[in-house]
């Protein structure tokens, strides 16, 4: 028996240089009866936009009147119900912008707008000013309630900023009470990730006990992990935890607002769903301060991947990014889940291989079924959605470099061009687009694949070239070729012994070649209908592909056997006969 190369536990990784001792580990939440780890998600969350709020203000430019009502728009038609529209006390144009939709009636009998403002009087009044006017509408209150928050930017104990913010959601409901429209709250306990469990309780406690909701009369409490600071089953746990304590629950809508910063705001979402949260607060594909909000994009396809609606319209996605990306000014990355360009795409040889064979089963399994590809149960490696339900083409799923094998270059050939290539054939024209992606260091487009093959398997001047063919009699053909310029006419029997009697009639005249396969397809070249024939022959040792098209199936064969002689290197004697006797 083999000994192992390296024996267990043998391997050492060295020790790094990053002073991570400075960083303490998130604290443990004591809930060991746990019960999201079992649990699905079987519905689409309540969605909250904060697109023209938090991704606006992480804008290098922020965006102006127009684009943010541009944007609103899009988040309307998208399906969202729930929009943060800005923080109208912030400035001149979050003020004049929430004015604008309101006194435009932008704002559809269905949506409901939200505006964040801060625990300080002056700003809570300006936002219900700006509010004038609206049927119905949110005030989002919020203030800090970590240890490091309270020590360094408020320098209060617990009770001073208890006392903050239930001062303020009071000064709330007095003004909503005076409001003509109906004004509902939701209150944050910013940067709740990091704040002791009993005091984030005990403020948003208070908070619901000042607000008083009923039947007719919901709250929201969002839990921010306005900084991601740990492990997103910590934050599940945080969330489940605070769920089964908060008062009145059953008239507390428990949003959760997560952050990116570790990477796993997505998954802190979803976890945090199963936790006991019914509502999402981001940004669409994530937009936000520093590493950004959870991305509302990822989240709702995640749910669409599996069987759950997400009751947002995602089915053109390019058009979404390219409106985000105009108002906002920044890029969707290329690798961005679902959205970027390069997503679906595959260079592997391999995957595209296994991509190519798995659309190729699922069409035909439908088709078996009687049932249209579209509606027909997903199951294609490498690919968790149908790029196409989100307004994707097939055309860019697989793409040729210098990594690409022959399922790629079929694929591409056969999607863009209708090419059906026997699969020696694929290894062959993987070859010649890998030899033109060495060279010049990039990937092959399916137009320049297929000018390669062109010219490679379809050239037009050829040492061996059919000139005519022709019945000569019941089952037999007259071919006339020119090889090498000289006239050489052979006789073959019609049908599929036509192309092995023809190479035999040329074993005569120099080195004999054997017809190895044979494969046509109904095709159509440069708008003209006829068959492309795929022939496969060996001269010497060396076996190679040709093609040929011709609106006649024999001719076609025919051209194919001519251009396979061609690149095999078949040469005649010096002597031609002008005429050979049909073979029997």
């Amino acid at each position: 028996m083999a000994k192992a190369t390296f024996p267990v536990g043998q391997v050492r990784q060295r020790a790094s240089r990053l002073p991570y001792r400075r960083y303490a580990p998130a604290p443990a939440v004591d809930l060991a009866d746990r019960s999201w780890p079992a649990k699905r998600i079987t519905t689409a969350p309540r969605w909250l936009s904060t697109d023209l709020r938090d991704g606006n203000q992480a804008l290098p430019h922020p965006m102006d009147v127009d684009r943010k009502t541009r944007l609103f728009r899009l988040l309307v038609a998208m399906g969202y119900k729930e929009i943060e529209i800005g923080f109208p006390a912030a400035s001149r144009t979050e003020f004049e912008f929430t004015r604008r939709i309101i006194e435009n009636d932008e704002i559809p009998d269905d949506v409901l707008i939200q505006a964040i403002v801060p625990a300080r009087e002056e700003l809570i009044r300006r936002t219900f000013d700006a509010f004038a006017g609206a049927p119905q509408a949110i005030v989002h209150l919020y203030n800090s309630t970590s240890p490091t928050q309270r020590r360094v930017v408020f320098r209060a104990d617990r009770g001073g900023v208890l006392r903050l913010a239930v001062d303020h959601a009071r000064l709330c409901r007095e003004l909503a009470d005076a409001h003509p429209g109906r004004i509902g709250f939701e209150y944050s306990p910013e940067s709740f990730s990091q704040t002791e469990l009993d005091f984030a309780l005990d403020v948003c406690a208070r908070v619901t006990d000042v607000w008083d909701p009923a039947d007719d009369r919901e709250i929201i409490i969002n839990l921010p992990a306005t900084v991601e600071c740990a492990g997103p089953h910590v934050f599940a746990d945080q969330v489940e935890w605070m769920s089964r304590n908060l008062p009145r629950r059953e008239h507390v809508c428990l949003s959760l607002h997560p952050h990116n910063d570790r990477g796993t705001g997505v998954a802190a979402a979803e976890l945090g769903l199963l936790a006991g949260g019914q509502r999402i607060e981001g940004c669409l594909f994530g937009n936000g301060e520093r590493t950004g909000n959870v991305c509302l994009v990822v989240l709702a396809l995640n749910l669409m991947s599996q069987g759950v609606d997400p009751q947002i319209d995602l089915s053109d996605i390019d058009a979404v990014r390219h409106e985000v990306e105009q108002c906002t000014g920044m890029r969707v990355p290329e690798r961005y889940p679902y959205a970027g360009d390069l997503v679906h795409t595959s260079f592997s040889g391999s995957h595209q291989d296994a991509i190519s064979k798995g659309l190729r089963a699922l069409s035909a399994d439908a088709a078996d079924r009687g049932v249209a590809l579209s509606q027909h149960r997903w199951d294609v490696p490498y690919l968790p959605i149908d790029p196409k339900d989100i307004g994707r083409s097939y055309e860019a799923i697989i793409r040729v470099n210098s990594q690409s094998g022959k399922g790629g270059v079929e694929y591409l050939l056969r999607s863009c061009h209708g090419l059906t290539l026997p699969r020696s054939l694929q290894i062959e024209v993987s070859g010649l687009s890998q030899a033109v992606s060495d060279d010049e260091g990039r990937e092959v487009t399916a137009e320049e694949l297929w000018a390669v093959f062109r010219a490679e398997f379809l050239p037009a001047a050829l040492d061996v070239q059919l000139v005519s063919c022709e019945v000569s009699g019941p089952g037999a053909v007259k071919v006339e070729l020119a090889v090498c310029g000289g006239p050489l006419v052979v006789g073959g029997d019609a049908g599929h012994g036509l192309l092995p009697s023809i190479a035999r009639a040329l074993a005569q005249s120099g080195p004999a070649p054997v017809v190895l396969d044979h494969v046509e397809q109904a095709f159509t070249l440069d708008e003209e209908p006829g068959t492309l024939a795929y022939v496969r022959c060996r001269v010497d040792g060396r076996a190679v592909w040709g093609c040929g098209f011709d609106p006649d199936p024999t001719a076609a064969a025919l051209r194919g056997l001519c251009v396979a002689l061609h690149r095999a290197g078949w040469r005649p004697s010096a002597v031609l006969p002008s005429a050979l006797p049909s073979q029997e």
